[in-house]
């Protein structure tokens, strides 16, 4: 009998998309095993892809358009609806928008990057007809916590003296009060969901600041000036709203985007699995098959924390049903991974190299990492 293999990876940061690392991963497979039978399902969690996979999961469509990118420069981006729902529900991802590879790394400051283009997006989607947001979080390059995303919809974030902020998180340093009165009235009938990572917290030592702002460039004193600014605005927040949001699961999602969404347009937030497994069911797969193939662009001690690795190997383990992680690097704390259901994880990267070429040769490292997974599977069905 030939091996059944699923393929559910999620996409690699800043170079390819979910589909495309399972077709290179398929691609290695077969090399080795041109018999098997391959059911791929690649994975969105909110981040780069999400509106794609679920448009194409629903037979929905798929709309273009120019936004305001993270660094204030005109970036294509796009919002789809979903196809047979009752409701018409527009799905978006703040990634198309303000994602962290819109950003070139020469310029690279999450004091100065902005959300402005999701809330454009929004207001594109409502002029469009949505009677539904569906929003995903995930791969941001920003740090504002949807303040430039409110902003786009008409909520006016004042300084002392009744000036309206700049775009960027630096600019919350500032902030006084919150006013809501000039808001898109659409929202207020508007049901938006938001698919989060549930571990993410705006503020406090998991703070979104300190845990991901250098990842977006952010040195050990940015990291501090993100902190305390978005305790600032969780401050205002709380007086103006009503809401305390320092510690709120997924207000720290995208940057604290989540907080955004939630505090300023009545959005909500939920685990983001709760809302992709709804559209991209894996487990009836999971049933079917000998072994499963993951992977991201880095394996290490975040992963655990709600990345699709972990939720693959963990749904993967009600089956019984072993779970490889094919990587793009791996770091530190990577080994955590062993105790959530990932049996083995491998690098793509044969040799010592930069990141822009790793990335510039993703798809051939991939199929080629595939292949000796493979191989060695097969000298351990030998050993007796």
């Amino acid at each position: 009998m030939s091996l059944r293999i699923l393929i559910a990876p999620s996409g690699f940061k800043e170079s390819l998309e979910a589909d495309e690392v399972a077709n290179s991963i398929e691609a290695g497979i077969l090399r080795v095993l041109p018999s098997a039978q391959i059911y791929k399902a690649p994975l969105v969690d909110g981040g780069e892809g999400f509106s794609k996979a679920l448009v194409a999961a629903t037979g929905g469509t798929l709309h273009e358009l120019t936004v305001t990118g993270p660094v204030g420069q005109p970036v294509k981006s796009h919002f789809g609806f979903l196809g047979g729902t009752d409701v018409k529900t527009a799905v978006l991802e703040m990634a198309a928008a303000a994602g962290l590879r819109l950003v070139p790394r020469n310029v690279r400051d999450p004091l100065v990057t902005t959300t402005y283009g999701v809330g454009e997006l929004i207001k594109a989607a409502l002029d469009a007809g949505a009677e539904r947001l569906l929003i995903g979080c995930g791969d941001s390059g920003t740090n504002d916590a949807g303040a430039g995303m409110a902003q786009a919809l008409g909520v006016r974030l004042l300084s002392a003296d009744g000036n309206e902020l700049g775009r960027g998180g630096g600019e919350l340093a500032k902030l006084d009060r919150i006013d809501l009165s000039e808001r898109d009235r659409r929202l207020e009938q508007l049901q938006i969901d938001v698919a989060c990572n549930w571990h993410n917290i705006l503020c406090g030592p998991h703070g979104v600041a300190r845990v991901f702002g250098p990842q977006k460039g952010a040195s050990p004193e940015t990291v501090e000036k993100l902190a305390a600014v978005l305790d600032r605005f969780a401050d205002v927040i709380e007086r103006d709203i009503g809401m305390d949001v320092r510690e709120m699961p997924g207000g720290g999602a995208s940057g604290g985007l989540g907080t955004g969404l939630k505090a300023l347009l009545g959005a909500t937030l939920h685990s983001r699995y709760d809302i992709v497994m709804q559209y991209l069911e894996i487990d009836t797969l999971l049933a079917e098959v000998d072994l499963a193939i993951t992977g991201e662009g880095c394996i290490d001690r975040q992963t655990p924390r709600g990345k699709i690795p972990e939720e693959v190997a963990r749904r993967a383990k009600e089956y019984q049903v072993p779970v490889i992680a094919i990587v793009g690097t791996i770091g530190d704390g990577a080994n955590l991974n062993y105790e959530h259901g990932i049996d083995s994880f491998a690098n793509i990267l044969e040799t010592p190299g930069t990141l822009e070429d790793a990335i510039a040769n993703a798809t051939e490292l991939l199929t080629d990492a595939a292949e000796r997974v493979m191989r060695l599977i097969l000298v351990g069905q030998k050993l007796k």
